[in-house]
């Protein structure tokens, strides 16, 4: 055990969105308001978005995904942003063609992130070393490679092992974190785990990123410090907890309190904490709170935001007393999968499958398109082989004979020719993998807002509730420093 100095990779706006707010609750203005804070703080680097953030940023808030990523670039000028990429995919489920890969790193580079998190849902690392080295080629700064922890009678110490020797001896990848997005990394297993994967890292720095789904990620980044671990994941009180990240205020005081040193600027991170509580207070979003430990977890593992999900589902078929069901059914289904780890888009297909036995006449009578896709291979290989009886029920069905008819990946060439060659290239990627409707309202609702204070939205919120009252004249609100006055040519054309 020794004392060392600690970084932090901050996960708020990321991250601890997407656990808390399901990635809709910020949008470009709220991220530059407090991003100035954000640089100052002194993080390694901002866990700032993903494919799926991207997609967000059209779907919901008629955002230009690659805009919000420049102009916070420039709000934010010293902190690297980072951008996870999950497999050889973007924004669709389906792997890309590796020259389509490239345009979306060059693109994401030409933006402006310089931090790039690579995994692969089935751990494969020749997979992850072949994203590293396509990173690389088209601009990334840094190049952090992610091996995913999970619990199953094959996830041993033997099988982390392995991977981060791969890693470790790979020349595209800068720095190695464990990814633990089930939070069930116990701090036992901990002390004899994250040594011995450091110790096959040839050197390279080690960060650890955990939820605190059942509430043990606080203890475990204590115990990770102990061991070694010079980078740590967090998100501000506001944002963490939950199924988030460990909060980063009580995270550096017990550090501190332990003998560590974390070098920021607590009047800086106190600032962005105290955002994002009037944030979402102004926003009516919750904020994260401890979680009880919950054993049965390390069965199921599925993740925090898909089990309300679930319960929605099952309450509007007014079935929602067989979530016990679905919970024991998404353990059987993931052996029979061959023990995918419980992250997107694999959570989402087991979760997805064992829903469908539970409701269903049969197990397996239904199946979904992604599920017939992993058990073809179109993911990668499965960490363990399929069930050969599920397997052959899955691939014996006559879906399941029209998606392997299904034409290969479109190579960006054929992108061009489908899209146009005189589209922006960060256009074309986006039409490539949304509807063409969505693009559209995205572009046609112009470039995002710039500000946004949470002080004033009472006075927006009441603002829009008069402009839609037809029975309301002239309006003045007022207050210490401020005066609005509205004329209604409406209300006075309706008294007339």
């Amino acid at each position: 055990m020794s004392m060392a100095k600690i970084d932090l990779v901050d996960t708020t706006v990321r991250d601890g969105n997407q656990c808390l707010w399901g990635a809709t609750g910020l949008d470009t203005a709220m991220m530059l308001q407090i991003a100035p804070a954000m640089d100052r703080v002194g993080f390694a680097a901002i866990d700032f978005t993903t494919s799926t953030h991207m997609a967000v940023a059209v779907r919901f808030k008629k955002e230009d995904p690659w805009e919000r990523i420049r102009l916070v670039r420039e709000a934010m000028p010293t902190t690297p942003l980072g951008f996870l990429t999950t497999g050889m995919r973007f924004i669709s489920w389906q792997t890309a063609s590796p020259d389509v890969m490239r345009l979306v790193f060059r693109l994401l580079v030409r933006n402006g992130i310089r931090r790039f998190a690579v995994m692969d849902p089935l751990n494969d690392m020749a997979a992850l070393v072949e994203a590293a080295r396509l990173v690389r080629a088209e601009g990334g700064e840094q190049v952090v490679a992610a091996v995913t922890y999970t619990v199953s009678p094959i996830h041993d110490d033997a099988y982390f092992d392995r991977a981060a020797a791969v890693l470790g001896a790979a020349p595209d990848i800068d720095r190695v974190y464990l990814k633990d997005p089930g939070g069930l990394l116990m701090p036992e297993r901990a002390r004899t785990l994250l040594p011995a994967m450091r110790a096959r890292l040839a050197g390279k720095p080690f960060e650890l990123h955990s939820h605190c789904t059942i509430g043990l990620a606080p203890f475990t980044y204590l115990e990770a410090a102990d061991r070694g671990v010079p980078c740590l994941h967090t998100a501000v009180l506001p944002l963490a907890n939950g199924s988030s990240q460990p909060a980063a205020e009580r995270i550096v005081a017990n550090l501190r309190c332990l003998g560590h040193s974390v070098d920021i600027d607590d009047a800086a991170l106190r600032d962005m904490s105290d955002y994002f509580v009037a944030l979402a207070a102004a926003e009516g979003l919750p904020t994260g709170v401890p979680q009880e430990f919950d054993p049965a977890y390390f069965q199921h593992q599925i993740p925090g935001g898909m089990i309300g999900t679930m319960k929605r589902q099952l309450a509007e078929l007014r079935l929602q007393d067989r979530l016990p069901q679905v919970f024991a059914e998404a353990t059987r289904v993931r052996a029979e999968l061959g023990y995918p780890i419980m992250v997107t888009p694999l959570s989402q297909l087991v979760a997805a499958q064992a829903l469908m036995n539970v409701i269903g006449r049969e197990r397996y009578g239904r199946v979904p398109d992604e599920v017939i896709r992993y058990a073809a291979g179109r993911f990668g290989a499965p960490s363990a082989p399929l069930d050969p009886d599920v397997r052959d029920r899955i691939l014996g069905s006559a879906r399941a004979r029209e998606l392997m008819a299904e034409p290969g990946m479109e190579s960006l060439d054929e992108l061009r020719g489908r899209f146009g060659r005189d589209l922006a290239d960060e256009e074309l990627i986006l039409r490539a993998v949304l509807p063409a409707e969505q693009v559209d309202a995205m572009r046609a609702a112009g470039p995002a807002r710039r500000h946004y204070d949470p002080a004033i939205r009472p006075v927006v919120d009441l603002i829009r509730a008069v402009a839609a009252r037809r029975d309301i004249g002239d309006v003045s609100i007022s207050k210490p420093g401020f005066r609005l006055t509205m004329r209604s040519n409406r209300a006075r054309h309706a008294h007339a």
